[in-house]
């Protein structure tokens, strides 16, 4: 049985390897969308702002497709940390999370055809470890994180940095939640397991 195009609205190989294990057929598409983090927002309403932005630009560009636009931030204490970009911002990052709990919101929009926008965010609760800042360089030089919201790659060597993890859907802190995009996918008409 057919689906509709599918089309992800995102640069990133973690998104585009995690919706991979769906086993759908989609296209990738990069949204060209600005990220800057708005003043007036606190960070799940950053992610949410963006993944509905990224979705309805590439949505507007495919007018029969359905697009999945997805943002990650991290909120230390109502702060958002987004991508470092570089070592020493990533670093500082890494510092600023030692011995303390972060929430990561991973946000999701669905835009479909007639299905209109669905926006939901995943939130999950990550507590690091207290490492010597020679082992964050030991694992930057690693892992370079630098394209990850909070600078720690939890699918790699960056499991090490952390001492516990909550959430409902353990693809989340990776950057897509499968288990609430399942779901959403269901409400825009396509079934995951219906072949």
């Amino acid at each position: 049985m057919g689906h509709p195009l599918i089309v992800l609205a995102s640069t990133s190989r973690y998104r585009r390897e995690l919706l991979g294990r769906l086993h759908l057929t989609f296209k990738v598409e990069a949204p060209l969308v600005d990220e800057a983090v708005l003043p007036s927002e606190n960070p799940r309403q950053t992610a949410l702002r963006l993944a509905r932005d990224k979705a309805v630009t590439v949505a507007a560009r495919f007018a029969d497709a359905v697009v999945i636009g997805s943002d990650q931030t991290v909120d230390l204490n109502g702060a958002t940390l987004g991508k470092p970009l570089t070592h020493e911002a990533a670093l500082a990052q890494l510092q600023a999370l030692q011995g303390r709990t972060a929430i990561f919101h991973s946000a999701l929009a669905v835009v479909g055809p007639g299905a209109g926008i669905q926006l939901d965010s995943v939130s999950t609760s990550v507590t690091f470890r207290t490492l010597p800042v020679m082992q964050l360089e030991t694992y930057l030089r690693a892992d370079l994180p630098y394209d990850c919201a909070g600078s720690a790659k939890i699918e790699s060597l960056g499991i090490a940095l952390i001492e516990r993890v909550e959430s409902d859907d353990p693809t989340a802190l990776i950057g897509l939640p499968l288990i609430r995009l399942t779901s959403m996918l269901a409400k825009a008409g396509i079934e995951v397991l219906a072949r």
